[in-house]
């Protein structure tokens, strides 16, 4: 469970998209962003995740949000996903779990009664200058676009 709550700081982060272009959190200054934390590319939840967002992707630019998703998996990865489901924005590859960490996301998790290591499903909205707005740690991955921007003050 992330520590991370809004009016903090975002921990600062730079990492390799898809394309192997390195982003960072400077990038994003004076600019809004949803950066989103997700277990594994090509899994139902997580597809499901990354297909609303694409989905509403145009709301997210028109209320002046960019949108970064960030798990484990490598950028070839990454890029096959994004190919596969035609998603519109970057995905940072976070194989050493740095970011991960950083944000509080990496932790045990349960499953059928196996306990592990693994991507806490996380959102944080932050704003123009840095500070987290919002975190959304139960996700509705089916809707989440809808459950963001029902946190966020925006237009249809």
């Amino acid at each position: 469970m992330s520590h991370l709550k809004a009016g903090d700081l975002a921990p600062s982060f730079s990492a390799p998209n898809e394309k192997g272009e390195v982003l960072s959190l400077d990038q994003f200054k004076g600019k809004k962003l949803v950066l989103y934390f997700y277990p594994k590319d090509d899994t139902p939840g997580c597809t499901a995740e990354a297909c609303s967002i694409r989905d509403n992707y145009n709301r997210f630019l028109n209320n002046g949000y960019a949108v970064l998703g960030v798990s484990p998996d490598k950028e070839s990865k990454h890029q096959k996903f994004i190919d596969k489901y035609d998603l519109p924005f970057s995905l940072l590859a976070d194989p050493e779990h740095k970011i991960l960490e950083d944000y509080g996301v990496w932790g045990k998790k349960k499953f059928m009664g196996r306990e592990y290591m693994g991507v806490i499903r996380t959102t944080f909205v932050i704003d123009e200058h840095g500070l987290i707005e919002e975190v959304i740690s139960k996700v509705n991955t089916k809707e989440h676009a809808d459950q963001i921007f029902d946190l966020m003050d925006v237009a249809s």
